[in-house]
């Protein structure tokens, strides 16, 4: 009885010690991992949804909160001259292999789309990820930001053939955006 007494205790011990060693492991490398995903996966998807601008949009990004006490968005404005001109928002729909990420970028004086971007997905390789393709994101650009959806349901955005789930992930992650920056763009335009 002794040793199976003794055998908990040490196993406790052991489990105890790892468990803080992975938080503080986690802790201490989490500024780490969010700036290397800023600078290699938003980064890049920022780039493509500002075009032209001379600021540095990770640099300049804020955290707002949304108004109905959801959560936050990051805000990534795009200048010119001084200008804002642009801002990038990243948001998620589910795709067929998870969550779809989508950087969405606004036109702030015309109120419409830039583009949009995808950062993150799992979707299935060479059928969901065409929805990353040229031919996909394209229809996006200097999209009125009302009526964004699959042509399927009304709108005027086609879907890539084969990868539907994909697809609507994409749009609805557009659409999250798209209703972000509406509830947030007083902020928006205060801020920068």
């Amino acid at each position: 009885m002794k040793d199976i007494i003794k055998m908990v205790v040490v196993l406790t011990c052991i489990c105890g010690v790892a468990g803080i060693s992975l938080a503080y492991l986690k802790t201490g490398t989490a500024l780490t991992i969010e700036k290397q995903v800023l600078v290699n996966v938003q980064g890049p998807a920022i780039a493509a949804v500002l075009g032209d601008i001379d600021n540095d949009p990770i640099a300049d990004r804020k955290k707002l909160d949304l108004p109905d006490g959801s959560g936050q968005v990051t805000v990534f404005p795009g200048k010119k001259g001084g200008q804002l001109v642009a801002v990038a928002l990243e948001n998620y729909g589910v795709g067929f292999g998870g969550d779809v990420g989508v950087m969405v970028g606004f036109n702030t004086a015309q109120n419409m789309l830039t583009g949009v971007s995808m950062t993150t997905m799992s979707e299935t390789p060479g059928i969901g990820t065409r929805v990353k393709e040229r031919g996909f994101t394209k229809q996006f650009k200097k999209h009125q930001l009302a009526g964004i959806e699959l042509a399927s349901k009304g709108g005027d955005i086609v879907a890539v053939s084969g990868a539907t789930l994909s697809s609507i992930g994409s749009v609805v992650a557009v659409q999250n955006a798209v209703k972000a920056y509406d509830s947030l763009k007083d902020q928006i335009t205060g801020s920068f």
